[in-house]
């Protein structure tokens, strides 16, 4: 149904497809639909969304139908794809190329990373990603931002904390990378073993500039006194340099406290929510915290005490109201109705076919979960060192050798020849092994030498 469409389609697969201008332009609008909301039911007469939801949700779903029917369109409902074509081993590739032959957009959630990109590149309609697995929630982000933006009044240089189960939280992980490129500071306060991963702390120092740093957190009391706390700021190193690794750098000032649930559903048997951090009225008495919001994504268990909901500084249930202006404003831009005006619209990674065996190792990747239809793909993080990640999950991959998928030659990774293939012939291999198993010889004039 891409005949009723104005302009060059556009998907919202990661916060990243969204520049900081356009963010900004869709908190104007939404503000505006906020302020009438039955003054823009004309934007999507005669347009149709469709819900695709493989896990559960209730406000993530339900503020999507509001915002397209406030819109003045209509909504197809897939709510429990337990029940639908998915059992009888229908792939996600088919049921979008099917859906979208209904529906002018898809709005879909899925329990593997990587999902919402994959949907994009089979589907001819805007495909948004309501949550993938633990990757990414973009619109979710949107939300969050937008609810900042009008309790602060801005983004840049604000300083967040960030609570709780900080490793499977895909709200957390598209949140503090819009954080970062805002210029806010943010506070890492982790269940303990629930820490940031790995590869978003590298996304945070190489693609935002932002330095994840340790943390001098007495000043938050009760709020952090079981966590390492991890302090990412914009701040340039030789700013750093000030503070010693001893005491860290400390946190004078709290905008806004984010708290999240603990993810069990994704736990490990390994992985303990014991002792898990719960906010009351005598963690928020630190001084530091005094002028804070304190923020949740919903739903909650136990970890915001009932107590805080008369407070005024708990604004969690107006952020989740806040989700229907932002959502119609994004809806909106992405059906053709209103313009974001970014002439250069940010280009998202670019993927290498992955012409062996799939170099992924998570098992929660769309290119795992899915394979009949999924081409694995990588993308090149750098090359001094050579580091590369899944272009589904962008989780980093393990290799010790590099082919040339031309000449079949392997190289070591650190090698001058590894680094200057061209990113579209590397293919990754994780041992010497394996190499000569698919098919590719060591180089002639010279000896491989395993990495060390």
């Amino acid at each position: 149904m891409t005949e009723a469409r104005t302009g060059p389609l556009r998907h919202l697969v990661s916060i990243d497809d969204l520049s900081l201008a356009e963010i900004r332009t869709l908190f104007e609008r939404a503000a505006e639909f906020a302020a009438d909301p039955r003054a823009w039911s004309h934007l999507g007469r005669g347009r149709i969304s469709a819900s695709l939801f493989y896990e559960p949700s209730t406000r993530t779903r339900l503020s999507f139908e509001s915002a397209m029917l406030r819109l003045g369109g209509g909504v197809l409902t897939a709510a429990d794809m337990k029940t639908s074509s998915a059992t009888k081993g229908e792939s996600l590739a088919d049921t979008v190329r099917v859906v979208e032959g209904y529906a002018d957009l898809i709005v879909l959630r899925h329990p593997s990373e990587g999902a919402a990109r994959l949907a994009s590149q089979y589907s001819a309609v805007p495909v948004i990603n309501a949550g993938d697995g633990s990757h990414e929630h973009p619109t979710q982000t949107l939300c969050d931002l937008y609810t900042l933006w009008i309790e602060r009044g801005r983004l840049e240089g604000i300083d967040v904390v960030l609570a709780g189960d900080l490793r499977y939280s895909r709200t957390i992980h598209s949140f503090i990378y819009a954080l970062a490129r805002f210029g806010a500071n943010i506070v890492c306060v982790p269940h303990h073993g629930l820490e940031l991963p790995d590869y978003v702390l590298q996304r945070l120092r190489e693609e935002y500039g932002a330095e994840p740093v340790r943390a001098d957190a007495s000043r938050l009391g009760d709020l952090a006194a079981q966590s390492d706390a991890v302090y990412i700021t914009p701040q340039k190193p030789h700013q750093l340099s000030l503070f010693t690794e001893a005491s860290g750098l400390k946190v004078e000032h709290v905008d806004a406290v984010y708290m999240t649930r603990p993810q069990t559903e994704r736990h490990t048997p390994e992985e303990t929510t014991a002792d898990y951090l719960r906010l009351g009225h005598a963690t928020l008495k630190a001084d530091v915290l005094r002028d804070a919001v304190v923020m949740h994504p919903l739903p909650r268990r136990d970890e915001i005490s009932q107590e805080l909901d008369a407070d005024p500084r708990s604004i969690y249930f107006k952020q989740a109201a806040r989700g229907v202006p932002i959502r119609m404003a994004l809806l909106a831009a992405l059906l053709g109705q209103i313009e974001l005006g970014d002439a250069h619209p940010p280009v998202g990674p670019k993927l290498y076919p992955a012409p062996l065996a799939n170099p992924c190792a998570n098992p929660t990747c769309i290119s795992r979960t899915e394979t009949r239809h999924v081409q694995p793909a990588t993308k090149l993080l750098s090359r001094h060192p050579l580091r590369a990640a899944c272009g589904y999950c962008s989780q980093e991959l393990t290799f010790g050798f590099v082919g040339c998928a031309e000449d079949r030659v392997y190289w070591p990774k650190e090698s001058g020849e590894a680094r200057r293939l061209r990113p579209e012939r590397m293919v990754f291999l994780r041992d010497a092994p394996l190499a000569e198993a698919a098919g590719f010889r060591a180089p002639v004039t010279a000896a491989v030498v395993p990495p060390s």
